[in-house]
């Protein structure tokens, strides 16, 4: 089995996959299709999906951030369904779902062209089959959970979530909404998912095409 890179971190997000795939390798999947949430959770979906035999897909969520502070995600939402909100952020910030109506529909236009851009606008068969939807970490777990629920919509045999690394208590919370989650590493000092990678460029609209490309 794949081991970790020095300082308990995995080298990058090939090598996570890597960790990953020998983890959920261990279990018996009816019909698995795999989904790496766009852009980043691809590259580590592309290695569980070629050590399981499995189709590599791709899932789109997109985070609805915090006024004045974009990058913290209140939320996230797909091309299709209504948002999904941390109602306890919300109550922190002390923001309205009503407030974010404009944010949510700039990332749902967002959501609907990067789909359109990888998968030719159409959602993936996963009826009756178990998909593992994978992403590169799990940190707030915000588009994670939109995933999921997109997902839950096309009616699957199970849905697990699968990271290489995420925050414990966002591990917890997607507990309730996945069949199962698979996270490899749960650290207390957690911070950013970025933290535990040693190399965590940005994945690129290319680098997720030529995955998808090659995938059978």
């Amino acid at each position: 089995m794949p081991g970790l890179g020095g300082a308990g971190r995995f080298r990058d997000r090939e090598h996570a996959g890597e960790v990953l795939a020998e983890q959920l390798a261990q279990q018996r999947w009816v019909r698995p299709v795999v989904l790496g949430l766009a852009r980043g959770g691809v590259p580590v979906a592309a290695r569980v999906a070629e050590r399981l035999g499995a189709p590599l897909r791709v899932a789109v969520a997109r985070k609805i951030g915090a006024p004045g502070q974009p990058e913290l995600a209140l939320g996230a939402v797909t091309a299709h369904g209504p948002p999904s909100y941390d109602e306890r952020l919300l109550r922190s910030f002390r923001v309205a779902e009503s407030a974010l109506a404009e944010a949510c529909e700039r990332e749902r236009a967002a959501a609907r062209a990067r789909e359109e851009r990888f998968g030719g606008g159409r959602a993936p068969q996963v009826g009756g089959r178990d998909v593992l939807l994978v992403d590169d970490g799990l940190a707030t777990g915000a588009t994670a959970r939109a995933a999921v629920r997109m997902v839950r919509e096309s009616a699957p045999r199970s849905v697990v979530l699968a990271v290489p690394v995420g925050a414990p208590d966002a591990v917890e919370a997607l507990r309730a909404e996945a069949d199962e989650v698979v996270c490899v590493l749960r650290p207390v000092d957690f911070s950013a998912v970025g933290q535990w990678y040693g190399s965590f460029a940005a994945t690129t609209d290319e680098e997720v095409a030529r995955l998808l490309g090659s995938s059978s």
